[in-house]
């Protein structure tokens, strides 16, 4: 009988848990668009389980332009009524704002920087930081890293970037490999640069 891959503990909780952690989480992420994307969604998760999130991502993508920054840094107050009556998103007027707000902010980005991705990864200097942590009790709800990157978006205008939402940012989009070092991703992500 074949045995099971050993996975983060978080993985195993639900179907779109596992596919998530075994195809994307941790895999560095160097497309603006995608990387717009985390950090909505990110942000669109503060008090609330990534399942939820993870349920409601093809609703997102639908309803915000595929992600498309520059399309939803013109959306206007008919755009925020539209969203606020989509039930295939989170309806919360604030989280709403602020990837209208984040996409103005990520464009200003681009503009400086030539990129998002140039400006973003410098926090973990342009490379996945490779941690090798033994359980998920082991893994920081915030590092310096997520402090100074949450301190500068805010600095530079964008909301619902606190440093927690930064690290899970980090995480999901490969800036870091928080993989336990037992799950067989841990090796698979620690390859990627």
């Amino acid at each position: 009988m074949r045995q099971a891959r050993r996975r983060c503990l978080w993985a195993a909780s639900h179907p779109l848990n596992q596919e998530y952690h075994d195809h994307e989480w941790g895999v560095p992420v160097h497309d603006d668009r995608r990387l717009f994307e985390m950090l909505i969604l990110e942000g669109a998760q503060a008090g609330l389980n990534w399942l939820t999130i993870l349920k409601k991502r093809d609703g997102y993508r639908s309803a915000f332009d595929r992600f498309d920054p520059s399309i939803v840094a013109r959306y206007r107050s008919a755009q925020i009524r539209r969203l606020m009556a989509d039930a295939s998103i989170v309806r919360n007027r604030l989280k709403i704002e602020a990837a209208i707000k984040n996409a103005r902010a990520f464009l200003e980005l681009q503009e400086e920087f030539g990129s998002a991705d140039t400006y973003l990864w410098k926090f973990v200097g342009g490379r996945p930081k490779k941690n090798a942590r033994k359980s998920m009790k082991e893994v920081p709800a915030t590092t310096p890293e997520s402090d100074a990157m949450s301190r500068e978006l805010k600095a530079r205008g964008f909301s619902f970037v606190g440093s927690t939402i930064c690290y899970s940012f980090m995480q999901a989009v490969g800036m870091v490999n928080d993989h336990t070092a037992n799950c067989f991703r841990y090796r698979e992500c620690a390859k990627l640069t």
